[in-house]
């Protein structure tokens, strides 16, 4: 159009003329927008609903001729992907972070072709409802950290999304039943071996879905939030004994992938929180493991991903 013709000419003046690099290639490319905050807040009648997420937006284009031209004409602007999370938070509302991404995902994706790939990420606050003896208040709410709720999805052109949820910072401390035997001893060795210790952890969870569509996420998350703490925990009045956080890690795993089979593949990381006892002889005093000291840095980190096993083919 002429429109478009006198914009090419307008911004010719920056263009290099340069081509791509012989020598170099691309890896990878993608622009987007952080941190996009919204609150949105449902209402039956006085009976009020919220949901608060940080959403990032990041978009890959099918040309690269902003990297190797400056020519723009290809860029939605990263104020356009914000106000787009907010347009799609008031028309379609926000169910669930998951089904909200994917929102985000289409909308991008059905209507601009030359977007290749979205990718969306988003955290939600962990906001719960004021309760007095079992009855929940209309609308007043706390915030209240049982782990943050967080998902990931990326969708290509003429593709399924892919969806990623997951549970971080949720805190975990148990006084016993934890131990740590039985390990390498170098000359470098100077950890004893413990057969009582305090374990605590800061749980890192995230697991791939195996469908995108008619999946509960809400009930999901919240499954695998209740066999963290059940598999950590152990029973009420005995407990569980863990032998080494890899092994609770392993633990927590499989019984997520029995519990839920929407759930493909799950990714755990534990840090292992240190508490020390302090030495209080030079006080006069015998300190049996009562009076700790939290130690943040340095600490050990546990990793581990499991996922179903592939039915073979015969």
């Amino acid at each position: 159009t002429l429109f478009r013709s006198l914009r090419q000419r307008d911004m010719s003046q920056y263009y290099t003329g340069s081509k791509m690099d012989q020598n170099v290639e691309f890896v990878g490319t993608g622009y987007g927008k952080k941190s996009v905050k919204v609150l949105h807040i449902r209402r039956q009648g006085k009976l009020h609903f919220i949901k608060e997420v940080e959403v990032d937006v990041q978009l890959t284009l099918k040309s690269k001729k902003d990297y190797l031209h400056g020519d723009n004409s290809d860029i939605i602007p990263t104020d356009t992907m914000k106000n787009t999370v907010y347009a799609l938070a008031k028309l379609k509302g926000i169910k669930t972070i998951e089904e909200f991404g994917m929102d985000i995902c289409e909308e991008f994706l059905s209507s601009f072709k030359h977007v290749t790939r979205a990718k969306v990420s988003i955290q939600e606050a962990p906001w719960k409802r004021f309760e007095k003896d079992g009855v929940g208040h209309v609308h007043a709410f706390i915030f209240s950290a049982d782990g943050i709720h967080f998902c990931e999805v990326e969708q290509h052109q003429g593709e399924a999304p892919v969806i990623h949820s997951g549970i971080k910072d949720m805190k975990l401390l148990k006084t016993t039943q934890s131990g740590f035997e039985g390990f390498i001893k170098s000359r470098y060795t100077t950890l004893p071996e413990v057969k009582d210790r305090v374990f605590s952890t800061a749980v890192n969870c995230k697991w791939k879905y195996n469908k995108s569509r008619g999946t509960d996420f809400d009930a999901a998350w919240k499954t695998v939030r209740k066999t963290i703490k059940e598999t950590f925990a152990g029973p009420y009045y005995t407990g569980e004994y863990s032998p080494s956080v890899q092994k609770t890690l392993y633990d927590i795993q499989v019984l997520i992938l029995s519990r839920a089979r929407e759930i493909e593949e799950v990714e755990i990381i534990l840090p292992n929180i240190h508490y020390f006892t302090i030495d209080m002889s030079k006080m006069g005093l015998t300190n049996n493991d009562e009076v700790l000291l939290p130690s943040e840095k340095p600490f050990g980190n546990i990793t581990g991903t499991v996922r179903r096993k592939q039915a073979s083919k015969l």
